[in-house]
């Protein structure tokens, strides 16, 4: 049975083009907020409790992907959120050329600029591109750079490259410049699924300072504090999973922290 229909709605995909509606939310000083769900780890029971916490704490987007995706279950769980929340944009959040379903609203097309492996700065792109055009989503062209997070992740070992030093923010931010110099309309800081420590606040104001398009942070973000630290460093959408799928009542406070963050920080 569908959910209720929520007290209040987040973003739709349909008002605007979503690289828009997150340049929107940055010129207001709008903080944003995604949940990031695993379809390897997707339990329909689970799913719609989790469902039900967002009528109550909204968020913006949903983000659907990981670093295998071993199962066949990511059509199901894109299927489940657009039934029962159609007001969430659903981006995928791609391992590999594989991850593509037109059900979704758009993909964030990730280049991975922190590393030097040529399959995950071009070469998966390329054979995805003739299926992704056919699939009509919004292609988010992303600059994704994993950063040291004290301890090897799942996204490092898949992708045979080494993080970025967490106390190095200047690389982060020259790293960034680059990226953008390229075209690419989104940075993505991420310490990875379970990650031990999140990034930096330091590493997060370096990027900032660097870049003018919107800059997404993510891994370790695991209490209401460390959201709010990356969103008052500069981050203008947080990533949370890990965390809240053993956790779900920490939906609360993400959604707390964000909307502390976004009054406290003055319209650019």
């Amino acid at each position: 049975m569908p959910l209720p229909p929520p007290a209040t709605t987040t973003l739709s995909p349909t008002a605007s083009r979503l690289l828009d509606t997150l340049a929107g939310l940055r010129l207001r000083g709008r903080k944003a907020l995604a949940v990031l769900l695993d379809p390897d780890d997707f339990e329909p029971a689970r799913l719609r409790q989790l469902l039900l916490l967002t009528r109550q704490h909204p968020v913006d987007f949903f983000l659907v992907g990981g670093s295998l995706v071993l199962t066949e279950h990511q059509a199901a769980l894109i299927a489940l959120l657009k039934a029962e929340a159609p007001h969430v944009p659903v981006l995928l959040f791609p391992s590999h050329a594989l991850h593509i379903d037109p059900a979704a609203d758009g993909i964030l097309l990730l280049s991975l600029i922190s590393g030097r492996n040529p399959d995950f700065l071009i070469g998966q792109h390329v054979v995805a591109a003739p299926r992704l055009r056919q699939s009509g989503l919004q292609v988010l062209p992303t600059g994704y750079m994993l950063v040291d997070s004290g301890r090897p992740t799942t996204a490092s070992y898949i992708s045979g490259t080494a993080p970025l030093p967490h106390d190095k923010p200047s690389i982060a931010a020259a790293t960034a410049m680059a990226g953008e110099q390229l075209g690419l309309r989104l940075m993505y800081l991420d310490g990875g699924s379970g990650a031990q420590h999140p990034v930096a606040p330091a590493m997060i104001r370096a990027v900032r300072a660097a870049v003018d398009v919107p800059l997404i942070v993510g891994g370790g973000l695991n209490t209401g504090e460390k959201v709010y630290a990356a969103l008052a460093a500069g981050a203008d959408l947080v990533v949370i999973g890990n965390h809240l799928e053993r956790t779900p009542t920490f939906l609360a406070d993400a959604v707390a922290a964000v909307h502390e963050a976004s009054v406290s920080q003055p319209v650019k």
